[in-house]
């Protein structure tokens, strides 16, 4: 089991310089002009066709002065939608008798001018300036306005450290990004800026080496080097939900938990405090706090979206049972996690040795069963406030997600047990809706509940999270095979494991008697070398599998994409497109599918 990807709900800047690092390594998806929809990428609202990057000067600075001219209706921060700014963009470049190719670069300074001031009231130390890696951050132009934003105290980091650069943003350690990468990469990254409400500021990169004349004008220099004076609010979009989730596991944690035989260091070295040392230092530390994110930005959206803004800066915006249910939902994830890792046998787990490994078997089953108990104990501990009514709801919701959990894990072990060499996609399928799907929807079904009767938004959710699971599943199928640096290291790991994943169905519903022959005697053989692997990377290939699971996430995220434009109040709408956005990247499966050598027509 993968922890969700929470690195695509970072802001602006960090999206999309982290897209410009990929795009560094390969242009794939941008080379063939191929979206995850396969036609010619548009994203919502753009083209490569308007994505041009001025090179003279002259024409910068023009457009940079009429963007400034025309962008006073904008300064208040708040709607600041791609259509809106298309609009205005389109007026800018009829006043400066400019051509169209150019609008994703006006639309890119009039978003930037709708975030200036709470960019510039952001202190020096608390801005990150986030570049695309490789050399070009070495030397040249880049490098020199580097050493300047180091110089005024900026933290600066290169694109691939986007782990570092979450941990920075959800530790309240930085409150604005500064970002520099390719228009193709900040247009994609546009709805996460709105969204995540953190003060972003985009600069965009021309497709060929920067050179100085790119990275000059005053636009850039005033923004890198000004600060005025002004409260620094805390985010008001989804930044400050994963703040809250994060504080959770932090600076609330032993006060909404307090231990009760472990409260010393003696004490938890007892053979009574152990169990209870060991879980709760696995439940505070490691993991990204997604699902506890998911139930407090539901509960916030279903309550008309006031908890999270910038006036309530101090402490935690939330109740405490409402933090209790999604420290909660964040237990049972844990505990799965444990016992996963043991029937995988996995050797680490956020950076350190799975507890099986560290502990010994039976005592990490023993912890894992441990925190299903104090996830209940969370709920229940809360009906006094929440009520009865609403206490049994979640705990009916998160109870039958644990049953769904075991039922989807129950089928994977029997099928590695016994393999059924009949697999077909839908049976795959299945066992990925029952095992990732449900924590998703218990996450925010608790966070519905917690606000109001719920009923109503039952159906859509559990569509909704099962498209999102089963799509997020074939993404890391595809990415098993280019090796995952979130995930796996090596390529291939789950198709030597023998995993009943979607790709191996598709490719043995494609394949002859002779390749389903061979396929099956390559994956229960005991040789697992690259030669191995790469005959059946060459199988998959040759059997249509790759682009054909490209497609299954392509219908995943289309039939998701309809349940969201579906949702109403507008908040919760906006939350199940964050998510949506954040779970299933839009181009993420073509990048996969490229690198594996298919071509550009078999995703259409």
């Amino acid at each position: 089991m993968k922890e969700a990807p929470l690195d695509n709900a970072a802001p602006h800047g960090a999206v999309a310089a982290k897209n410009a690092s990929s795009a560094a390594r390969s242009r794939g998806p941008e080379a063939h002009g191929v979206s995850a929809t396969g036609s010619s990428r548009s994203g919502r609202n753009g083209t490569f066709s308007t994505m041009a990057f001025p090179d003279p000067p002259a024409i910068r600075s023009q457009l940079a002065d009429a963007a400034e001219r025309h962008a006073a209706g904008l300064r208040s921060g708040d709607a600041s939608t791609k259509p809106q700014l298309e609009r205005l963009a389109r007026v800018v470049l009829s006043d400066c008798n400019q051509p169209d190719k150019y609008l994703g670069y006006v639309m890119v300074l009039l978003g930037n001018l709708t975030r200036r001031d709470q960019f510039l009231a952001v202190p020096f130390s608390r801005r990150l300036l986030l570049h695309p890696p490789g050399e070009l951050a070495t030397t040249g132009p880049l490098n020199s306005l580097l050493k300047r934003a180091e110089q005024l105290g900026y933290q600066v980091l290169s694109a691939e450290a986007t782990h570092d650069v979450l941990g920075r943003l959800l530790e309240g350690r930085v409150d604005a990004i500064l970002g520099l990468a390719s228009l193709e990469d900040l247009e994609r990254a546009f709805d996460h800026s709105v969204l995540s409400g953190v003060a972003s500021f985009a600069v965009p990169l021309p497709l060929r080496p920067p050179v100085a004349d790119d990275l000059e004008g005053s636009w850039l220099t005033d923004v890198l080097e000004t600060q005025v004076s002004a409260r620094v609010q805390e985010p008001d979009g989804y930044l400050a939900a994963m703040r809250a989730a994060a504080r959770l596991f932090r600076e609330d944690f032993e006060r909404l938990l307090p231990r009760i035989h472990s409260k010393t260091p003696a004490a938890a070295r007892t053979p009574l405090g152990m169990t209870e040392d060991a879980a709760y230092d696995w439940l505070a530390n490691g993991g990204k706090r997604f699902r506890p994110f998911i139930t407090l930005a539901a509960f916030d959206a279903a309550s008309g979206g006031g908890l999270l803004s910038g006036s309530k800066a101090d402490g935690q915006p939330f109740s405490d049972a409402v933090c209790r249910v999604a420290m909660a939902i964040e237990a049972f994830h844990k505990a799965s996690l444990v016992h996963d890792d043991i029937q995988d046998d996995d050797l680490f787990r956020y950076g350190r040795q799975t507890l099986h490994r560290s502990h010994g078997v039976g005592p990490a089953i023993n912890i894992g069963d441990y925190l299903i108990g104090l996830g209940y104990r969370l709920v229940n501990s809360c009906r006094g406030e929440l009520g009865t009514d609403v206490a049994s709801d979640i705990i009916e919701s998160m109870s039958q997600a644990h049953l769904h959990l075991c039922d989807g894990q129950g089928a994977e072990m029997a099928w590695r047990d016994h393999p059924d060499w009949s697999l077909t996609p839908a049976d795959a399928v299945q066992m990925y809706a029952l095992k990732t799907s449900p924590a998703f929807e218990a996450a925010m079904f608790a966070g519905l509940r917690l606000a109001a009767p719920a009923e109503g938004y039952r159906d859509t959710v559990t569509e909704f999270c099962r498209e999102l699971g089963v799509g997020f599943q074939i993404v890391n199928d595809l990415g098993d095979w280019v090796g995952d640096s979130n995930n796996k290291m090596v390529a291939g790991q789950d198709a030597l494991a023998l995993r009943p994943t979607v790709l191996l169905a598709l490719a043995l519903g494609a394949a002859t008697d002779a390749q389903r022959q061979e396929i099956r005697s390559r994956l229960e053989s005991e040789v697992n070398d690259a030669e191995q692997l790469e005959r059946l990377r060459g199988l998959f290939a040759e059997l249509g599998a790759f682009p054909a699971a490209a497609r299954m996430v392509v219908a995943s995220r289309a039939r998701a994409q309809a349940l969201a434009d579906s949702v109403q109040p507008a908040r919760l709408r906006q939350l199940f497109q964050f998510l949506l956005d954040t779970v299933l990247p839009a181009d993420q499966p073509i990048g996969l599918l490229l690198e594996n050598g298919a071509t550009a027509d078999a995703a259409s």
